[in-house]
């Protein structure tokens, strides 16, 4: 090894400009090296051992950005949680001042094993998740728009706000429309935008973008028309219950038709629905984690009723605390049994057992057990993070008492572009 390489680092940063903020990053690091504040995401040098995990689920691109620095100047936590952009390269003579040696290139490897010797023996879900789409899904445009994009965002009108829960105590949520009108915002099902909400926050400096998927199909929420659908909660009180309200989601709540919202993205290039025929879809979801699988499931509703699809299972899975607080609990009930498997969960159902979405799979073994072992099946898994551990492993335990070679069956479906995890 160069003596160089012992003074210089190729140090990884996140850019606050681009980040989203969605947690995608600190969620997939196996060795907890990147962490957060309310402002930024950053990376802690001591901790981060290049293993690249965490690059490809980044829907933006602004995680995968290094700056050569001696190592005894790598740039801390502290120093980073308080930029609102990078730092400059340094220039050779700036970094041979600080080293005394010459700038070289230690770029971290770029391909790193399922599980490498630093991790942890622990049960890991995010060792399974697919950071490739399936085969045959169609090709997802991203970050057309975007703090370094040429068009730094584009304007969409509210056209649609209608709650779809029951009426409940501590939250609501809302489906909501937005328009593009002929501005180009070609989308997925299973890709996500950002919302650009108006005003500073308590330190004057504007808000961050906050980021929601799309819960209607590619050709539209209303087919043939630039538009998309969003599926937004927003939290009413906190455990205490003391009346709180998100800056995001109780300005989109509040929209009324007519009013403009600045949206950025399109993001997401892995978290696509397969478009072969004989693809089969396993939905998994609590609560606005919905939005993907509402956009899955109209777009297969859609081809189906014109006439061009045919074959392949669609099962869905889909967790809330009550039926009240289920969204789409009463679209869900028109949806033909013979296009679409239903299971719901309820967890705090009044003199009921609590019931979650990875019970629903353990009692669905017989028929998910299959579809592991077939090539042609993809898992979706979107909703809160908590559920993505219990979900996985319950997926683990249908493939052992099957007798599948788990093995075998988790790596295809991380390699293959099967299983899919977008939780928060």
């Amino acid at each position: 090894m160069d003596h160089s390489e012992l003074i210089i680092l190729k140090q990884h940063l996140i850019d606050p400009e681009i980040c989203i903020r969605c947690n995608t990053c600190e969620a997939t690091c196996p060795v907890g090296a990147i962490t957060h504040d309310s402002r930024n995401y950053v990376v802690d040098a001591a901790k981060c051992n290049h293993c690249m995990d965490c690059i490809p689920p980044c829907p933006t691109g602004s995680i995968d950005n290094w700056r050569q620095v001696a190592r005894v100047k790598a740039y801390t936590v502290a120093e980073q949680l308080t930029w609102d952009e990078l730092p400059p390269e340094l220039t050779p003579g700036q970094l041979s001042a600080d080293t005394g040696a010459q700038p070289v290139d230690v770029a971290p490897p770029v391909d790193a094993p399922l599980a490498s010797a630093t991790r942890e023996e622990a049960f890991r879900s995010a060792d399974y998740g697919a950071t490739v789409p399936p085969w045959s899904a169609a090709h997802a445009f991203t970050n057309l728009y975007g703090p370094k994009a040429p068009e730094k965002f584009v304007t969409a009108t509210v056209t649609g706000n209608l709650r779809v829960t029951e009426v409940g105590r501590e939250y609501d949520t809302h489906h909501i429309v937005l328009d593009f009108g002929h501005t180009p915002f070609p989308v997925l099902e299973g890709q996500s935008i950002a919302v650009l909400p108006p005003g500073v926050d308590a330190n004057g400096r504007a808000h961050h973008p906050r980021q929601y998927s799309i819960a209607s199909p590619r050709n539209g929420e209303r087919p043939g028309y630039n538009n998309v659908s969003l599926t937004i909660k927003r939290v009413l009180q906190d455990h205490q219950g003391n009346a709180v309200r998100g800056v995001a989601s109780n300005y989109m709540c509040d929209l009324l038709v007519g009013d403009k919202v600045q949206v950025i993205g399109p993001f997401g290039a892995s978290f696509l629905m397969p478009n072969h025929p004989k693809s089969h879809i396993v939905m998994i979801c609590t609560g606005t984690g919905s939005a993907p699988m509402r956009a899955m499931t109209e777009w297969r509703r859609r081809l189906r009723a014109s006439g061009k699809f045919e074959g392949g299972k669609l099962m869905l899975f889909f967790g809330a605390r009550t039926r009240e607080e289920l969204p789409y609990f009463g679209p869900l009930q028109t949806l033909p049994r013979d296009f679409i498997d239903i299971n719901l969960a309820f967890s705090r159902t009044p003199g009921q057992p609590k019931r979650y979405v990875q019970d629903l799979l353990r009692e669905r073994a017989a028929d998910l057990a299959p579809l592991l072992a077939d090539p042609n099946a993809c898992f979706y898994v979107c909703g809160l993070k908590s559920m993505e551990e219990g979900v996985v492993l319950a997926l683990r335990d249908i493939a052992v008492q099957a007798g599948l070679n788990w093995e075998a069956i988790g790596a295809a479906l991380k390699r293959d572009g099967r299983l899919h995890l977008e939780t928060y």
